[in-house]
């Protein structure tokens, strides 16, 4: 099967929503699917060309000149690359796609990753709909989409070709005991409320430090918020960091305190990493944690109920032990392949019912460019030489075919 995943970027810097597009098109290669992604770049463009996966450069800025220069760009790729399925994880890739769908033969796939976000409601244009959580499903449906176009299929990031093995990464040196969360620095994400919770429970604890990893719109706002706390020499923002899990696999508790989440997908990372989690009940991230089996849950903008769990965790290394042992409980069922597999399905369903199926066998070429932008000659689309016009700035650059 031709799969063609189309973002705005992929961002190495931490966005969900990359991790999640990078990871399934990773494996759906490895798996033996003919699979490109269409993006701005700035990021995995080499991890994916690694694993064979075709990057092919779009642009896909918001202005109108953009936006029909984007258009034309992207109906040359649908041309060149001949997709059976288009999956659409962002907004502009998912009307781009759909314009196009009216005149080409293919399979258009949303998936929804941020439910809070009101224009996701456009994801509904595609013919099917992927929830990241029945949270989310049960809120696409709510607000129009029939349920029968959607299908719901969790993040799963376990075994990402994205990060080094969980044993090969080194804890980082932080002061005990430890309260860490990571993500971005942004409202949504209740940093406000985990502030307030540690004001609380640092009375309690003179030894408990806070380290918050990542970056975002309000980090000023809450660093503000940090330096007025009694306990400011304890709160440590350490920006974005690579490798997250370092601090995961130091931490005594980990949180999340977000406001709204359609998933949380960090939430696998710090279950793998084998973390006594405390998160609050919202959207899906009780889907992340095993309904409450694997995570200690809160309600959200709550502070003191925050304090309550971490001061409980805290006062008992009993329950600490007992809270990181349930977090790695059924964790291989958040393997990466399986998340695939569903996709896979998802798939086949929409392209038996929709008769999209039987390509010819012979796909037109995808012509390659010089740096000068003259024609290098047209080459046929096989994973073991993967050229696309505008990759690496321009310049042809041929990976190395699967491994499996």
């Amino acid at each position: 099967m031709r799969i063609l995943h189309i973002l705005n970027d992929v961002t190495d810097r931490g966005n969900g929503i990359v991790n999640t597009a990078v990871d399934l098109a990773i494996e759906q290669a490895r798996q033996g699917h003919v699979v490109a992604v269409v993006s701005a770049g700035e990021g995995y463009e080499d991890l994916l060309q690694r694993k064979g996966v075709l990057h092919l450069q779009l642009n896909q800025s918001r202005r109108p000149d953009r936006l029909l220069r984007s258009l034309c760009e992207f109906r040359r790729y649908i041309a060149g690359f001949r997709p059976d399925v288009v999956h659409a994880h962002m907004r502009t890739g998912l009307l781009l796609a759909w314009f196009w769908r009216r005149f080409c033969r293919f399979a258009l796939v949303a998936q929804v990753h941020n439910v809070h976000d009101r224009e996701s409601l456009m994801m509904g244009l595609a013919d099917r709909v992927i929830a990241v959580s029945h949270s989310v499903a049960k809120t696409m449906e709510g607000q129009g989409i029939a349920g029968s176009r959607i299908q719901t299929v969790l993040n799963r990031t376990l075994c990402t070709p994205r990060l080094p093995p969980l044993a090969e990464v080194r804890p980082a040196a932080l002061s005990r005991p430890a309260i860490v969360t990571v993500c971005g620095m942004n409202h949504r994400k209740g940093i406000s409320e985990l502030l307030d919770a540690f004001e609380i429970a640092g009375e309690r604890f003179p030894k408990v430090h806070l380290y918050l990893v990542g970056n975002g719109p309000q980090r000023n706002l809450f660093e503000q918020q940090a330096r007025a706390s009694r306990w400011c020499d304890r709160i440590h923002f350490e920006g974005f960091q690579i490798e997250p899990r370092a601090w995961m696999l130091s931490a005594d508790i980990f949180v999340l305190a977000s406001r709204r989440e359609s998933f949380g997908l960090v939430l696998i990372e710090a279950r793998e990493a084998g973390c006594a989690i405390v998160a609050t009940e919202v959207d899906g991230i009780a889907e992340a944690l095993d309904d409450g089996q694997a995570g200690f849950l809160v309600p959200p903008r709550n502070p003191e109920a925050l304090a309550d769990a971490f001061c409980a965790l805290l006062e008992s290394e009993e329950q600490r032990k007992e809270w990181k042992a349930r977090a790695r409980q059924g964790i291989e069922s958040f393997h990466l392949s399986i998340m695939a597999a569903e996709v896979q399905q998802v798939y086949e369903d929409l392209l038996r019912q929709r008769q999209f199926a039987g390509w010819p066998a012979k796909r037109s070429p995808i012509s390659v460019e010089t740096k000068s932008g003259s024609p290098a000659g047209d080459r046929e689309f096989r994973p073991g030489s993967l050229s696309s016009p505008h990759t690496h700035a321009g310049r042809p650059t041929a990976a190395p075919g699967r491994r499996r």
